[in-house]
């Protein structure tokens, strides 16, 4: 008898030590979401076969990658099977508040989603997920024989603490590998709003008095805008004929005083060209071309000697 109790005593202890022996990680972005020990129903993995699975949840709120974590399960005590995730699949890469499943099938040669263990409802299991430094992110035990055919250990809600057994034919926990754990059927609000609206009539109104309120400011203010810059467009053409009116004045006026000097020439060439003749000058001597002894041609030739 006492061997009995010290036996349960140090099976107890080595339960505990399993998970004190790596402390849990705070700052943990994925968590164990759901695990399903028997499938014979439920969700397929790619070689068409229903096989147990283990559903990873990324709580936080960028993408995280699992590519060189551990997976561990254990049935006996000094019994682990451990799975090191492949490094170099983009798949292992979870999107944020996203969830993947690795397939509890014992064939790892299947690819990076098929663990080298499998699971057995008929045993207590514990399952824990490692981060590739071997610090704890997250761990789970389920009691043997908890589980029936496509019944699954899942957090009540993504990432709650509040465990609880879905499936088996209860229509208010569903079995949802790779999507939430809790679906939300009703919206309180919207609840609240159909009582007091049921037809519908006052949303109706609601959204068209936005709608055509919305229209209305965006008629005004593009009205005012094209307002404003048709104004200040005015104003530019207005100042420009302006400025060419005051330079056409200006030219005009060069003009004037030029065409003033150009009629004074003229006036004092047609003077010159018809009244100032040299003859008329007291100070000017014409030579006038005159037949006289001096230049006559006759005059000026040698004469004929005589013979005498």
């Amino acid at each position: 008898m006492k061997k009995t109790i010290i036996g349960i005593f140090l099976s107890a202890g080595l339960w505990a030590g399993l998970g004190s022996c790596n402390p849990r990680r705070v700052d943990s972005k994925f968590l164990i979401n759901e695990v399903l020990m028997t499938n014979e129903t439920s969700y397929v993995n790619t070689y068409g076969e229903h096989s147990p699975w283990i559903e990873i949840f990324n709580k936080s709120y960028n993408i995280a990658d699992l590519a060189g974590c551990y997976l561990k399960m254990s049935n006996t005590l000094g019994d682990t099977a451990t799975y090191i995730i492949p490094k170099g699949d983009i798949n292992t890469k979870v999107a944020q508040r996203q969830q993947t499943i690795f397939f509890a099938d014992g064939e790892a040669n299947k690819g990076t989603f098929h663990t080298n263990f499998s699971l057995d409802p008929t045993k207590k299991t514990w399952i824990a997920l490692f981060d590739t430094r071997s610090k704890l992110l997250d761990e789970i035990t389920i009691p043997e024989n908890t589980l029936k055919a496509d019944q699954s250990y899942a957090r009540h809600d993504d990432g709650s603490s509040q465990w609880e057994v879905k499936g088996g034919g209860d229509p208010s926990k569903y079995v949802t590998p790779k999507a939430n754990n809790m679906t939300k059927e009703s919206n309180p609000k919207m609840d609240k709003f159909t009582e007091k609206d049921e037809s519908g009539i006052g949303m109706a109104i609601t959204a068209m008095s936005v709608v055509f309120t919305a229209l209305l400011l965006l008629y005004l203010s593009f009205r005012t805008v094209g307002k404003y810059h048709s104004v200040k467009d005015d104003k530019k053409t207005v100042d420009a004929v302006s400025l060419v009116e005051k330079k056409e004045e200006k030219s005009a006026v060069k003009a004037t005083s030029a065409s003033n000097d150009v009629y004074a020439a003229i006036a004092m060439a047609l003077y010159e060209f018809r009244g100032g003749m040299h003859d008329l000058e007291s100070n000017v001597i014409t030579i006038c071309n005159t037949q006289s002894p001096w230049n006559s041609k006759v005059s000026m030739m040698r004469s004929k000697p005589i013979r005498k």
